[in-house]
């Protein structure tokens, strides 16, 4: 058997009404006879769009396939057996051309209710964010049930909503059922329980290119959103200290933290977690150094650290801004 060691995967590419161009213009990837790219899916183990391993020994296995086979050696034992044999991240790029639909998530006792293995809580990295560029966080005061329910009649959703303005580097935080939307110009890195279940509320009342309206789910919406004023949109971190790590976000489906490096090299000691690691590049390339060698990634790429591999370093050939994703 092949020893573990860091491994890249194939992005899966999906067009979407609201899809840009970003991924191709600003990240060089391409995604082929697409015409635009509103999601690439860099790692995932949901069913049916399980990630293929890109380099070394097991390039063209599935992640879940590696997770049967390492177990703890490759997620960490007590990772493994919260989630078992399925990864349970799933680490996005999101690229807005117009606004992503209002929507919710349920949690994870809503979903267990509803025949689903999981719920969805999220985070947002803003890779790229155009001028006056804006997203939806909540609502703007508290709301009844109700009220809201007769808002989506009389197509009054958006007066109600809590819209936040966004620029680069900017986190938000979306635990599940927390009602949203990303805003059209608002490039993310999306880190996220492993689930694709999302209620729509209200998609703006536009229609695709067959004239046809997407679905909505208000029934579900209702049963799940949860209705208060937002008071904590943006998430506060110190965005100055460079050649570190720095906290983003932390709770119980991962933490994020964010490395900026000048041209630097960081070392990296893991041998307090037991988790893997992911490390995402949201800005400029750096090579990721091990015991057995090196990887290169770029901006737009991430790499799977092996809880087995402790001890890496981080070399950053330019400005490079890293995610830093694991489970405690």
């Amino acid at each position: 058997m092949s020893i573990l060691y860091p491994l890249k995967f194939t992005p899966t590419y999906f067009e979407k009404i609201w899809g840009g161009q970003h991924v191709k213009t600003l990240l060089n990837q391409d995604f082929g006879d697409l015409m635009n790219c509103g999601e690439a899916w860099l790692i995932s183990g949901l069913e049916g769009q399980n990630s293929i391993v890109s380099n070394g020994a097991f390039a063209g296995d599935e992640l879940n396939d590696l997770i049967e086979t390492f177990m703890g050696d490759l997620v960490g034992e007590e990772v493994f057996n919260r989630f078992g044999e399925r990864f349970p991240l799933l680490i996005k790029i999101i690229d807005p051309l117009d606004s992503l639909s209002v929507q919710v998530h349920p949690d994870d006792e809503l979903a267990h209710q509803n025949g689903l293995e999981n719920g969805k809580t999220e985070m947002w990295y803003v890779m790229n964010a155009d001028k006056g560029a804006k997203l939806v966080s909540g609502f703007k005061r508290d709301v009844t049930p109700e009220e809201f329910e007769q808002a989506i009649k009389e197509t009054k959703v958006e007066e109600l909503l809590n819209y936040v303005s966004v620029q680069n580097d900017d986190v938000f935080f979306i635990p599940a059922r927390k009602i949203h939307a990303l805003g059209a110009g608002c490039m993310v890195a999306e880190i996220q329980q492993t689930s694709d279940t999302s209620y729509r509320v209200y998609d703006w009342d536009r229609i695709d290119r067959y004239g046809m309206r997407r679905q909505l789910h208000i029934d579900e919406a209702l049963a799940t959103i949860e209705f208060k004023k937002d008071t904590d949109s943006k998430t506060v971190y110190d965005k100055k200290t460079v050649n570190s790590t720095v906290k983003l976000v932390s709770c119980p489906y991962f933490t994020t933290n964010i490395i900026k490096l000048h041209e630097a090299t960081l070392k990296k000691d893991y041998s307090e977690l037991d988790s893997f690691v992911i490390l995402m590049s949201v800005a400029g390339d750096f090579t990721l150094s091990y015991e057995g060698g090196d990887e290169n990634i770029k901006a737009g790429e991430c790499i799977l650290v092996p809880n087995l591999i402790k001890n890496v370093s981080i070399t950053a050939h330019e400005e490079c801004k890293i995610l830093e994703v694991y489970i405690v």
